[in-house]
């Protein structure tokens, strides 16, 4: 059967080798021996335009073209990167990935998401998000200069930061009901998704929910699915 991995939430960020050294070992180590690996959103934790932001991650870039040698990569467009583009799958030969996506293994059937769009209780954020990565506005931001797109993304950063000192627990984490409807789209299937950092697995009675984990300076995670779907601790 097809190995298969999935990771999400790594928020690389160019001056932080010990993450991004880390995540090359994981191509070297572990995805290259995967079939396939699904990247469910936020590699980067800001992705400002290919033009902008490819040469910033040089080596990551260089990491998963390496990798696609030996494993197909799909990667979904996170709330922090979903700038990404046709430069970016061109230099590293990732496919982007629609979601939902309904993946189909011999022993189950799940939907990959990014999982933010299940966080309906966090209104604010959900209005934010449907102005940002409306067609439009992501037109006009990716036509505006180099300087003016980072002042931008660093006061909109702020913001969110100082936003999230006020949200609660609950607010910021999945709505039972939205997952509920997504999955009544899909029987008989399970769910994988990040976002939340939260790693975990929840059982319900019509199927359970896989959670990744973020990963920090020197300990990431991972989902390997073969014959059963293992949880991995990648350092």
């Amino acid at each position: 059967m097809a190995r298969i991995l999935l990771i999400a939430d790594l928020h690389l960020i160019p001056d932080e080798t010990s993450k991004i050294n880390l995540f090359i070992k994981f191509c070297q180590v572990y995805a290259s021996k995967a079939d396939q690996l699904f990247i469910l959103g936020d590699l980067f934790n800001t992705w400002l335009g290919d033009d902008l932001s490819i040469n910033a991650y040089s080596d990551v870039i260089l990491a998963l073209k390496t990798l696609g040698a030996t494993t197909k990569v799909f990667i979904a467009g996170g709330n922090r990167d979903f700038l990404l583009g046709n430069e970016f799958t061109q230099k590293t030969g990732c496919v982007l990935l629609d979601t939902p996506h309904l993946l189909k293994t011999k022993h189950q059937d799940y939907i990959l998401i990014h999982g933010d769009e299940l966080c309906t209780d966090d209104k604010h954020y959900q209005q934010l998000k449907s102005v940002l990565q409306h067609p439009i506005t992501r037109f006009i931001f990716l036509h505006l200069p180099h300087k003016t797109r980072l002042k931008l993304s660093g006061q909109l950063r702020k913001k969110s930061i100082e936003a999230q000192q006020y949200k609660s627990h609950k607010i910021m984490d999945i709505n039972q009901s939205t997952t509920d409807k997504l999955m009544q789209k899909y029987p008989n299937t399970d769910l994988i998704h990040g976002h939340t950092h939260r790693q975990n697995i929840h059982h319900g009675e019509q199927y359970t929910r896989f959670v990744l984990g973020d990963w920090k300076g020197d300990q990431g995670n991972a989902i390997q699915i073969d014959d059963e779907l293992n949880y991995l601790e990648i350092r």
